[in-house]
């Protein structure tokens, strides 16, 4: 009995020992571009296609270091990848010095190229003879290369002395006419000796061909550069493609996926000038009945470079079967089919302990889709239209799990409860007969019958 009771706590501790990553066949480590952004997207590559045995690619998931499945979803390529700001050092152009007394007029006198950038500045202060310059006066910064996309500077001190500041920011298109982006810009450069506290990030609300920050309160160091924040458009996914071998089987020629690609567009490929009406048709497995994808439409080669363009399809698809039916015309061999796609990104939360990686191949195992897509438009609101989870990026080599054993169908669990239901009922069925058969036979037929 003790023995029995044993295994009864053993089975659970076994049973939860197990990781997630049994049920994979592989996984690819991800070099993460943050370690503390929270959220983070990868690009699915080549590879994960290949090893993924889902048709709607359920076999992809995060792990953590425990082997942990993270909250994830998949999305598709009309997801562009994130891009980070880009940082563009701007021409700055030290004012004059300010007395600490009344301001004095300031003119600038600047020199301009054809495009309007500042190439050299001369300052007059009105009441220069009769002021002692006590305060730096400022900097006058030149945007005008910048078409697009300033959304903040960095300001870089000369040897980040401890300091603490309020600027005013003003802007013109001109350099004679300025006026007011904000009056009371805070920067601070703190250090207690085990942290540092720094605020050199001023976001812009507007823009101007020109800037100007004047000092209004607190002592400022010298200004060693400043750099311009440019939000960088995200650009959708570039189209990649695999080319497929196919054999002769009439009435046309088949062709094998060799992954699950979200295949979007197609081509046939040919040697030599040739002319032919094609019609492709797919299905996901041998006994499937056919689906026509595309044609029939015009593919033709003419002295190599002057050939048609590949056919889009209407809804992309995961099919590994592949067929091209001639409409009209005549192959020359057998031709080649190219299956484009734009790779999808897969976003996930970290959770747990690093490092993560990314697991495919499973004939049970099934990722549930997270709710992120709020989340996400949620943080854009909050962070700003071009906020993006971080990139991450996968391993070029695999790191081998379950194998081959991960790609079997889970066995089919036991159902013990329906299971004792017939056992009852059999039993019981058996009982009322037993009692019916002793019941005829106890009947005796009365006497002289």
């Amino acid at each position: 009995m003790k023995r029995f009771a044993l295994m009864l706590l053993v089975l659970p501790l076994s049973a939860t020992a197990a990781s997630v990553r049994d049920d994979y066949a592989q996984q690819w480590p991800m070099q993460l571009s943050s370690a503390d952004a929270g959220a983070y997207r990868v690009v699915v590559s080549d590879a994960v296609y290949r090893a993924a045995q889902s048709p709607t690619l359920a076999d992809v998931a995060p792990l953590n270091a425990q082997g942990e499945a993270l909250p994830a979803t998949l999305l598709g390529a009309d997801a562009p990848l994130a891009l980070p700001p880009q940082r563009v050092s701007l021409p700055v152009f030290p004012l004059p010095s300010r007395s600490s007394g009344p301001a004095g007029d300031l003119r600038l006198i600047a020199q301009r190229d054809a495009s309007g950038a500042v190439t050299r500045i001369e300052t007059q202060l009105a009441d220069a003879a009769a002021s002692t310059p006590t305060q730096s006066g400022g900097w006058l910064l030149d945007v005008s290369a910048l078409k697009t996309g300033l959304q903040a500077l960095w300001l870089n001190w000369q040897g980040q002395p401890p300091m603490q500041a309020e600027l005013r920011l003003e802007g013109s298109e001109d350099l004679h006419t300025w006026f007011v982006l904000d009056p009371r810009v805070s920067v601070v450069e703190l250090d207690n000796g085990r942290q540092r506290l720094s605020q050199r990030r001023i976001a812009l609300t507007a823009g101007a061909r020109y800037l100007r920050l004047t000092p209004v309160a607190g002592a400022v160091p010298a200004l060693q550069d400043v750099q311009a924040e440019i939000a960088r458009v995200p650009t959708p996914t570039a189209w990649q493609s695999v080319l497929l071998e196919g054999k002769a089987q009439a009435p046309g020629f088949e062709f094998v996926s060799p992954g699950r690609y979200p295949v979007g567009q197609v081509d046939v490929v040919s040697s030599g000038n040739t002319a032919v009406e094609w019609i492709v048709q797919s299905r996901d497995s041998p006994e499937a009945p056919w689906v026509q994808r595309a044609g029939p439409w015009l593919v033709y080669q003419v002295g190599g470079a002057q050939r048609s363009p590949p056919k889009a399809l209407q809804v992309s698809t995961r099919d590994r079967y592949w067929r091209l039916l001639p409409s009209a015309g005549r192959a020359v061999g057998t031709p080649r089919l190219q299956l484009g796609y734009q790779p999808e990104v897969v976003v996930f939360l970290a959770q747990g302990a690093p490092p993560y990686a990314l697991a495919a191949g499973s004939g049970r195992a099934k990722r549930a889709d997270a709710p992120l897509q709020p989340m996400i438009a949620a943080l854009s609101q909050a962070r700003g239209a071009q906020w993006q989870p971080a990139p991450a990026t996968l391993a070029a080599t695999p790191q081998p799990l379950a194998g081959e054993a991960a790609l079997k169908p889970a066995a089919v669990p036991i159902n013990w409860k329906s299971l004792l239901l017939w056992a009852l009922l059999i039993v019981g069925a058996a009982v009322v007969a037993g009692f019916a058969i002793s019941l005829l036979r106890g009947r005796q037929p009365p006497d002289g019958a």
